[in-house]
């Protein structure tokens, strides 16, 4: 293939239906045969089929990988059942020595698309294990997608161009990171579906890191929003969130320093107060959109493993978005039926939230903004900041544009935006940026900016341009 042309689905099918030494399992469930008919339909895929098999029945897909136990259906744990239990199958029953050197593979999915009513997500999870080399260990990989058109049957063919697109570039593109994950989407576009989770794992894989992977999935718009637990695993938006309490700090967290725990902390304790506040149901997420990750005009990788690293070393959870606006991180979060939704953000930030001119681009300007920010049981949290004079600024005495302060009075009054109280005066002043320009001057004095905890994990694996004596 020549560079930069874009395969069509037929011919990804046909090119891997033409690979002799290709051969396995297609198993889908939920949306038809989709994947399968691609290979059938363009030709010679006696080579490459060796079973397709659709349980649609719920008690069939029981029977078959979940030994004859109720679970989840569309769920990433039903897609790993669904491969492990195709490819075993696979290598017990072909004859050894005439697949000798064939590479074999499963590809499996589990998908939800539009009811008759429609009334639900079309969503699902796709997933290939195969071997990149005869007799090696499978690798495996996993995706979540949104189908995001209004007609069952469309879904259908997006679901059957995405498998293939699948497959393909697990057998061609898994040396190049960018073209794998942009490969997905060929000959399709984000109106269609959107990719919000990716998994990769596998001896041959190993040279790849998840959290990449996902967060090219931001860069690209291919997805929203990607997110990572306490543990640095990649997570399912919808898992993480579903009916949760949310608290939602968005930052830079190059790195995380006294001040930033301490927004955090104070936040944290606020939302405590609540009568309906339930610690068994309430997630902590700090929030870095993608214009944070670019550093001097390109996505510096390393600079995004080091932010997460630290996070999840003080134990925060991940969420990294291309949402510059607050309305539309509250729009997000709003279709996982979040319980409470607290966002917390510096009195600065204020002004640029009752700033006409931020939402020129909107019909309804600043009121349509704010019917979409202010969705029931959301809350801005706002930690002061420390004047000249030494004073505090907050709610009370920030200057709000006078056309405005009528409205700001009616979402102060109604404890929409309310400040986070006992805040630590000592380190408003302290900056990210100031520690992080220090760290690569090669100037102590970082060191007492951020707890000796974070100083020390900085230390140990050389985050921010740090270099050991």
């Amino acid at each position: 293939m020549k560079k930069g042309v874009q395969l069509t689905t037929k011919r990804k099918a046909l090119d891997i239906n033409l690979t002799s030494d290709i051969y396995g399992t297609l198993a889908e469930i939920g949306g038809g045969q989709e994947v399968a008919r691609a290979f059938f339909q363009a030709g010679g895929a006696s080579g490459t089929i060796a079973k397709s098999i659709s349980a649609y029945d719920k008690t069939f897909s029981d029977h078959l990988y979940n030994n004859n136990e109720p679970g989840r259906y569309v769920s990433e744990e039903r897609l790993h059942l669904m491969l492990d239990q195709e490819f075993n199958q696979l290598v017990q029953i072909l004859d050894k020595e005439k697949y000798e050197n064939t590479r074999y593979f499963v590809f499996a999915d589990t998908v939800e698309t539009l009811n008759y009513s429609k009334t639900n997500q079309g969503h699902g999870w796709l997933g290939v294990k195969f071997q990149l080399h005869p007799n090696q260990e499978a690798n495996y990989v996993i995706i979540h997608v949104n189908l995001k058109e209004n007609d069952q049957l469309l879904q259908q063919y997006t679901l059957g161009t995405l498998g293939v697109n699948l497959i393909y570039a697990c057998f061609n593109y898994t040396e190049n990171a960018d073209r794998f994950i942009l490969s997905l989407l060929d000959n399709l576009d984000t109106d269609r579906a959107d990719i919000n989770m990716v998994k990769m794992q596998g001896q041959n894989l190993e040279h790849i890191d998840n959290r990449l992977l996902s967060v090219k999935l931001v860069k690209n718009c291919m997805t929203n929003a990607t997110m990572f637990d306490k543990n640095g695993d990649v997570k399912q938006p919808a898992d993480m969130l579903y009916k949760k309490n949310v608290l939602a700090f968005r930052g830079s967290f190059r790195p995380i320093t006294y001040a930033g725990l301490d927004m955090l902390k104070t936040s944290f304790e606020l939302f405590r107060r609540d009568r309906m506040y339930d610690p068994e149901n309430t997630l902590s997420m700090c929030e870095i959109t993608v214009n944070n990750l670019l550093y001097e005009g390109d996505f510096d990788e390393k600079d995004f493993l080091d932010r997460v690293d630290l996070l999840n070393a003080v134990g925060l959870n991940v969420m990294i978005s291309n949402f510059r606006e607050y309305y539309r991180l509250s729009q997000y979060f709003s279709q996982f039926k979040i319980q409470k939704l607290r966002i917390v953000m510096g009195v600065s930030t204020i002004f640029n939230i009752f700033n006409k001119d931020y939402y020129s681009s909107m019909k309804g300007g600043i009121m349509e903004a704010f019917g979409k920010l202010f969705y029931n049981n959301l809350k801005l949290y706002i930690y002061p900041a420390l004047k000249d004079d030494g004073e505090l600024l907050t709610t009370e005495n920030i200057e709000i544009p006078k056309g405005l302060k009528y409205l700001y009075k009616h979402l102060t009054c109604n404890r929409m935006i309310v400040d986070v109280p006992n805040a630590d005066k000592d380190t408003m002043k302290i900056y990210s940026r100031k520690v992080f320009e220090l760290i690569n001057n090669n100037d102590s004095m970082w060191e007492s900016m951020v707890p000796d905890f974070v100083a020390k994990i900085i230390k140990e694996r050389e985050l921010f341009g740090y270099k050991k004596q």
